[in-house]
């Protein structure tokens, strides 16, 4: 006793501050909830009389792989564009050099362009990290997700001769990242970060998940958590998503905690078993890394990130700053954005785009292999590379 009375008086101050940091925090998480919980906004693309695609380079390889990717677009919806459904915005302004000399995530004039567009094809963007030459601003990935609200983050991977066809459904605005440049040092000594869970925000990333298994005729959905341990946040995502999985009978629903996950997915014997993933923010970010290295590594994995409102699509890798300072950003390989502009395609109704920029990325990078991106000059060029895709779309 006499010790907590001491640590009390010893950390007074210490102690006030922090719990104003955390009071502050929890307001703006509570109206947070609020304002998701009001929006019902959703949107029918088939309805739009123009789908305006925004295309974000970010920084490092980022320019060199979107720009291969917006090339691929452009000769896949030429019609659309010469008959006015379609356009294409470019949006400079989220390199690491603007954003850090206006202190912001992303800059709100970079924001608002981003806010009319339909959809974004984004590049990989730098986020500081301790010690960097940069100040401590948010994850531009993050924030965007936040801004947009683009709750989902689908990842798929598929390696047809491995019997692997995964789709995760990665919760996208919460968990360890809703607020992860707000922690707090409480003294030299101790740091606390959080961990967020809300009702709705779990809600809707479940239903998204069980009504793609249901709409693509998977039959088997399963919850990644660590509820054994995280059991407050963690275990309500859990509940959240059983008490969903009750409106889906046909499917079959399991859970696992993400340590053994992880082990499975390497398990020959087990890994064909998993079809649809739901997973909070940072075992989804994880686990789909190692998830793509089945498919050939990170390069070549794209991702959606869904809104009720917006959509963004971009690779699921960094922005390279080692491959640019050496000289060889152009040897970057454009495969993951050119996922993602796949899954982009899909999203916005042309489907058979969709299916036929997968096919000729199937055929470019496992079937023919006629070149071969190494990100050195042994290999293509990002251009290169792309222009064979484009080639192979001709013959499709």
């Amino acid at each position: 006793m006499a010790d907590k009375v001491i640590v009390k008086e010893k950390y007074a101050n210490e102690i006030d501050s922090a719990v104003e940091k955390y009071r502050k925090l929890l307001e703006s998480q509570l109206e947070r909830v609020e304002r998701i919980n009001a929006s019902r906004e959703t949107v029918d693309y088939k309805a739009l009389d123009k789908i305006i695609i925004g295309v974000c380079g970010g920084d490092g390889i980022g320019p060199v792989i979107t720009g291969a990717a917006m090339k691929v677009l452009e000769y896949l919806l030429d019609g659309e564009v010469k008959n006015g459904k379609v356009e294409f915005k470019v949006i400079d302004g989220l390199t690491i050099e603007n954003r850090a000399a206006q202190n912001k995530a992303i800059p709100e004039d970079v924001l608002e362009e981003l806010k009319k567009c339909t959809v974004i094809l984004k590049g990989p963007t730098t986020t500081p990290r301790a010690g960097d030459p940069w100040p401590n601003i948010e994850s531009a990935n993050v924030a965007m997700r936040k801004e947009l609200d683009l709750f989902a983050n689908v990842r798929p991977v598929k390696v047809p001769e491995k019997g692997i066809d995964w789709t995760f459904f990665r919760e996208n605005t919460e968990g360890s990242y809703a607020v992860g440049s707000q922690g707090v040092n409480v003294t030299d000594d101790l740091a606390l970060d959080f961990c967020v869970t809300t009702t709705e925000g779990t809600e809707r990333i479940a239903r998204l998940a069980f009504e793609f298994a249901r709409a693509n005729g998977k039959n088997r959905v399963s919850i990644v958590t660590k509820a054994n341990v995280i059991k407050t946040t963690d275990g309500k995502f859990l509940r959240i998503c059983e008490e969903i999985a009750k409106e889906y009978p046909e499917i079959t629903t399991d859970e696992w905690f993400i340590d053994i996950m992880t082990a499975k997915l390497v398990d020959e014997k087990r890994r064909t078993d998993f079809q649809v993933f739901i997973l909070p923010n940072l075992y989804g970010d994880i686990i789909t890394d190692e998830a793509a290295e089945f498919q050939g590594g990170v390069g070549t994995a794209g991702s959606a990130n869904i809104g009720k409102k917006y959509a963004m699509f971009e690779a699921i890798h960094g922005s390279a700053p080692r491959m640019v300072k050496e000289g060889r950003a152009q040897y970057a390989d454009p495969c993951s954005t050119l996922r993602a502009a796949a899954l982009l395609l899909s999203h916005i109704g042309y489907q058979a785009e969709s299916d036929k920029l997968s096919d000729a990325l199937d055929i470019c990078m496992f079937k023919e292999k006629k070149l071969t991106v190494t990100g050195r000059d042994t290999g293509a060029t990002c251009e290169q590379f792309a222009d064979y895709v484009t080639e192979t779309l001709k013959s499709l």
